[in-house]
């Protein structure tokens, strides 16, 4: 158990918790959750005793192993295996000590002890807890410099989670992993056997892994149990409670205002008088719940634009004239709703950066409307910000031109009116300057917004505050983003990125997140490519018995191609089955398969490579037949 007891903590002469007090059951899982700048991060420092409280205390059992993801990321020329193994420290000091010591007591204690800690199995561990976040057996033994900084971060979180803490702190751990690592962290922390306390505004994550919210608000917390969808019907209950209260109590001091008022100067009700203003003295106001004006989003409307807005042609895109992607067909309307899926490094920045025409097509075709703006968000806009000047002034600078009036209106769609707006960067939080990025890259009504992530640093409102207003934007949307509940209401395409290649994906997010934990093979790996074959040629009503009838001609010629694009499907849908086969083995061995049930780590990342090369020549073949498939039909 944990328990909070009336801490308080102040920051820069700023109270940031004010007798906060709560207590958390052990082995409970606890989403921390509130606004940008509450104190979330402060109050789960407290807990690992890396802030020292004004007043109160934080009390544990004693001999809790406690577990923090830092903001530091690991470096030097250890691999991210060798990093992650060295994180449980006793069993590398216990492994160490045995291979040195000649005292046979000791050393049958050292094996004992290294029984039971499950020490031999901790490679296989390591290594199930690296390939759920995305590394491959190529990059668990590289050295750690040759990574970035989100790279970086993954091995830090990889090792915390290796090292089975007994209480668990997390602070935005999805920040730097892609949605398929984040749904593979979601699965491992639903069956972690010790107290969790998570920082996150993954909705998804708080409903399908917490059991308790821990809510932050005006330096003080509420304990709800329940996952987010609950807590937000009981804080809504009340809410609606406090309202009722205060439009009572607002009622009642009116009338001792209007009782005072009238009867203070009368002898006879004097003293009644002077009793009721001491009663409206002691009276406590209760707050009304305020709307805040920094959850403003809103996207201006772009000019209309007749489809496609971008047609992509067998198009390939990379860097330096060696392609990323091949063989990219992909129409986009201005009414479509894109989300683009696949792990880091497979080409979702690559594809985004063809389609925003930052990078030019290799190969194939590459058509635009010429009159199309598009709204590029990326991480790195945020990171770029000058932190010396105001949001007024980086509005002004992008808008040449413009009136005042005009800026201050496109600033004001973003909540950043009146002093806001002439607020220094550097002292906004990240989610205010991730709504000033998203306010300048649409400054001028783009016709459609390619989205990078875009939620990172949102709390949980103003994320929601974000899909309200992307469903109310007229123009298209691309989004990359880890956030399924996002993905869920704003997307109705999905476009799977991976083996060298984009195509549409056929299956529901649902499926999509069985396939990544292996639990189905969800038939959707290589997915259906939306063959879009039309030319665009108008016939006249005339011509079109004759466009029947060479249809139909059509039809038979090609049936043994369809026979041949059929025959490679079930062979790509065969193979997924196999891969997620062998990745159900990889991350949860209790449901393996009996073939694979007795295998290794390395055995089986080298079956998954052999079946991964099989794949890509039954696309291969898929490819081939489709277009000629298409040549034909």
């Amino acid at each position: 158990m944990l328990n909070v007891n009336a801490l308080t903590v102040r920051l820069g002469g700023r109270v940031i918790l004010d007798k906060a007090s709560a207590m958390i059951p052990a082995r409970s899982r606890v989403g921390l959750i509130g606004r940008n700048g509450a104190g979330k991060s402060t109050l789960m420092k407290a807990m690992i005793g890396q802030i020292d409280p004004d007043e109160g205390e934080i009390d544990r059992p004693r001999g809790t192993r406690l577990g923090y993801l830092r903001q530091d990321a690991p470096s030097g020329q250890e691999s991210p295996f060798e990093t992650v193994l060295a994180a449980d420290v006793e069993r590398s000091a216990l492994m160490l000590e045995s291979e040195t010591c000649e005292d046979p007591d000791r050393l049958g204690e050292l094996y004992d002890r290294l029984m039971a800690i499950d020490a031999y199995t901790a490679p296989a561990r390591a290594a199930r807890i690296l390939v759920g976040l995305g590394f491959d057996e190529e990059m668990q033994a590289r050295p750690l410099d040759s990574f970035s900084g989100g790279w970086k971060m993954r091995v830090a979180l990889a090792a915390l989670l290796f090292s089975q803490p007994d209480l668990l702190l997390l602070d935005e751990p999805s920040n730097h992993l892609d949605l398929e690592a984040t749904m593979w962290l979601e699965n491992f922390l639903k069956s972690y056997a010790a107290t969790i306390v998570i920082i996150s505004h993954e909705r998804d994550l708080l409903n399908n892994v917490v059991d308790h919210i821990l809510h932050l608000e005006g330096g003080k917390i509420t304990l709800y149990p329940g996952g987010y969808d609950a807590f937000e019907r009981q804080r809504a209950e009340r809410l609606a409670q406090l309202q009722a209260a205060k439009e009572k109590q607002d009622a009642q001091r009116a009338k001792l205002q209007d009782y005072v008022a009238r009867n203070s100067a009368r002898a006879s009700t004097a003293k009644q008088a002077q009793s009721r203003a001491k009663a409206l003295a002691r009276m406590q106001p209760i707050a009304a719940a305020i709307e805040d004006p920094t959850l403003s989003f809103a996207f201006p409307s772009p000019p209309p634009l007749r489809p496609p807005l971008v047609t992509l042609d067998m198009a390939s895109v990379g860097y330096d004239g060696a392609p990323v992607l091949r063989r990219v067909n992909l129409r986009i309307d201005p009414d479509d709703r894109i989300a683009l899926l696949g792990r880091n490094g497979n080409g979702k920045t690559t594809l985004a950066r063809l389609i925003a025409a930052q990078l030019p097509a290799l190969e194939g075709g590459m058509a635009s409307s010429n009159k199309m703006k598009v709204g590029y968000f990326t991480q790195y806009q945020v990171e770029e910000l000058d932190t010396g000047d105001t949001a007024l002034e980086h509005m002004t600078r992008q808008m040449k031109g413009a009136t005042p009036g005009a800026v201050r209106a496109q600033l004001g769609r973003f909540g950043f009116s009146g002093d806001r707006a002439i607020q220094k960067v550097g002292s906004l939080s990240g989610g205010e300057r991730a709504r000033l990025a998203l306010a300048l890259i649409t400054r001028d009504a783009p016709n459609m917004l390619i989205l990078d992530e875009p939620t990172n640093h949102l709390d949980v409102d103003s994320r929601e505050a974000l899909v309200q207003a992307l469903n109310d934007y007229e123009g298209a949307v691309v989004v990359v983003s880890h956030d399924r509940h996002m993905i869920e209401l704003v997307a109705d395409r999905l476009v799977l990125v991976d083996g060298g290649t984009a195509r549409e994906y056929g299956g529901t997010l649902e499926d999509y997140t069985d396939f990544i934990l292996g639990k189905a093979g969800s038939g959707g790996s290589g997915g259906a490519a939306n063959g879009e074959g039309e030319s665009g040629e108008k016939l006249s009503k005339a011509d079109r018995k004759a466009q029947k009838q060479a249809e139909a001609a059509l039809r038979e010629q090609s049936k043994s191609l369809r026979e041949a694009v059929s025959k490679a499907e079930k062979a790509l849908a065969a193979l997924t089955a196999q891969r997620s086969r062998i990745e159900r083995a990889m991350f949860d061995p209790a449901t393996a398969a009996p073939e694979d049930a007795n295998l290794s780590m390395g055995d089986l990342m080298r079956k998954r490579g052999e079946v991964e090369k099989q794949i890509e020549a039954a696309e291969a073949e898929w490819v081939a037949a489709s277009e000629a498939l298409e040549a034909v039909g």
